[in-house]
């Protein structure tokens, strides 16, 4: 029986968007929309994981600063570090502070100059530092921020791609998914993430649904900022713009959770 476009949609998004064994079996504009809906379903696995790399490293006695070590290491694992290495192509194409063709032809280089190797450096330790935190103040807590950040990450992809985002190469992931997304769809994403985590929160009490909430929304807002400035730079985006995206709104989801 041939599979629902649901389905579909379903592959695409842990097929593309994570390691895992799924073998993507269509590649169309309609799937790419399933599959871009279905991403912060991608980063809720992930982030699953990540929380239990944690977990598993205290258990067996390791402190806060391991467990967030190991907790930041699954969804690189889990990504081939693509997103990274996204986040620091990006990074090396925004401060090239070249026309877009050069900036574009210097994130297809294999190699990462300067601001990306920052970039990741800076990223990587806040995000470590934010998990350490968090794990600190209970282990429910670190597993609960490994889980929004991850999620997070991936509505960042979702509302990257929703109609009206151009791509900024006629080939690639970015041309594939750029504006399949309806905008009505990726805000009823957002919100479903939202009260996910706001429901999440709701273990610890009421201001840690607030948090959870402004998480997201930080998030969302912060990855929306880097988007809007990657258009206007590249004029449209990349793949290597969406796994900027999603490094950003995991950092800054994570940053939000532990300040305040």
């Amino acid at each position: 029986m041939p599979l629902i476009p649901a389905a579909h949609g379903l592959r695409f998004a842990f097929g593309t968007l994570t390691v895992l064994p799924v073998r993507v079996t269509r590649w169309d504009r309609e799937t790419a929309r399933d599959g871009m809906l279905c991403a912060p379903l991608a980063g809720l696995v992930v982030g699953l994981c990540s929380a239990g790399a944690g977990l598993l490293l205290l258990l067996l006695g390791a402190g806060p600063l391991l467990a967030a070590v190991g907790s930041v290491a699954v969804p690189a694992v889990l990504t081939r570090g693509l997103h990274l290495d996204g986040l620091a192509d990006t990074a090396d194409g925004l401060g090239s502070g070249k026309p877009a063709e050069d900036a574009l032809r210097i994130m297809k280089q294999s190699d990462i100059g300067p601001f990306g190797v920052l970039t990741l450096v800076f990223v990587l330790l806040a995000q470590v530092a934010a998990l350490a935190q968090a794990y600190d103040g209970s282990w429910a807590r670190g597993a609960l921020a490994a889980v929004v950040a991850a999620t997070a990450a991936r509505l960042a992809l979702t509302l990257a791609a929703r109609a009206g985002i151009p791509a900024a190469r006629p080939e690639g992931l970015g041309a594939a998914v750029a504006g399949v997304v309806p905008v009505g769809g990726a805000v009823g994403v957002a919100l479903a993430v939202t009260v996910a985590a706001a429901a999440g929160g709701a273990l610890f009490g009421t201001y840690d649904i607030l948090r959870a909430v402004l998480a997201v929304v930080a998030s969302a807002v912060v990855a929306d900022l880097l988007l809007r400035h990657c258009v206007r730079r590249f004029g449209g985006v990349t793949g290597d713009v969406f796994g900027g995206l999603a490094e950003t709104a995991a950092t800054t989801a994570l940053l939000v959770l532990v300040l305040g």
